[in-house]
């Protein structure tokens, strides 16, 4: 029997409607199976929906699944930060709580909450990172697809839960001009077995906005997002990278991202990491979008 569920529609990693990525959650979404999950999912047509659940761990304040049009995924870090916003609204939690742990399949995060209303900062510790060189046969592929000689460029695959090819492009300017062949990507991704590639690149100094030390795009083709708009484990994967790989750039070991411009967004995200332990966290603003209820099985 059909069952009236609340439902919000969140834009993440920004504080106005319409500028950041977008997530649908379900609140109350126990009793689901997974095939209705995945079906819902597919009908949003967003990049990531999630379903928040009673936690089954006592250290936990809630559980969460997160499902892309095509599958269920362990983390992703834009879904996180949303669903701790949505609990948070939808009273799950209880009220001016600043420390939260979330239950998902990568495990139990930590969740920080930081001031309020619209000036609220949800921060999420991602999962730990594991990486792998890339195969030269897969290195020629992506040059390929990005119409770039990536001959010295640096690239690993970075596994955070959802698996990303990431390539250092260097410059800003490089990164934002990118149009790649989409169906290459699509087919490079399922080959590799990940969720879709992450370029980035440092911004100049002389650029006019001067809000952000890295712009970053992420293609996902073969989930059927063929660019989202503002991507946490991507940017989570990134800091995993430049931690292990190097940082000749001089991010450092806090910094804020700028992407989701080429695609008509604008979202911001915060990525830190951790000197003593190497945690990685990643963070930013929501605003609400749609608040009501959804009927569904």
């Amino acid at each position: 029997m059909s069952r009236t569920r609340r439902f919000m529609q969140l834009d993440v990693f920004s504080h106005l409607p319409l500028l950041g990525n977008a997530l649908a959650v379900v609140i109350d979404g126990d009793g689901l199976d997974d095939a209705t999950m995945q079906a819902f999912a597919r009908w949003t047509n967003l990049s990531e929906t999630t379903f928040l659940l009673p936690p089954t761990r006592a250290d936990a304040d809630y559980c969460v699944r997160i499902f892309t049009p095509r599958q269920e995924l362990p983390f992703a870090g834009h879904p996180s930060v949303g669903s701790a916003y949505a609990a948070i609204e939808s009273a799950l939690v209880p009220p001016g709580k600043s420390d939260l742990v979330q239950e998902c399949a990568a495990g139990l995060l930590p969740v920080r909450v930081e001031g309020c209303g619209n000036e609220r900062i949800i921060r999420v510790q991602a999962p730990p990172a594991t990486l792998q060189t890339v195969a030269a046969r897969e290195h020629a592929e992506l040059a390929k697809a990005l119409h770039l000689d990536l001959t010295q460029a640096r690239m690993r695959l970075v596994d955070n839960g959802p698996r990303w090819l990431v390539c250092d492009l260097n410059s800003a300017a490089d990164v934002r001009q990118l149009q790649p062949d989409l169906a290459l990507i699509a087919a490079l991704s399922q080959a590799i077995g990940a969720v879709g590639v992450s370029v980035f690149g440092r911004e100049s100094t002389s650029d006019a906005r001067g809000d952000a030390a890295m712009a970053v795009r992420a293609f996902c083709p073969a989930d059927g997002i063929p660019e989202d708009p503002v991507t946490g484990s991507a940017n989570a994967a990134i800091m995993a990278f430049l931690a292990e790989v190097g940082d000749p750039a001089g991010y450092g070991l806090h910094y804020r991202a700028s992407q989701g411009r080429e695609v008509g967004r604008d979202g911001y995200v915060e990525v830190m990491r951790d000197a003593a332990t190497g945690a990685i966290s990643i963070g930013g603003a929501c605003a609400m979008g749609i608040r009501g209820e959804f009927r569904l099985g």
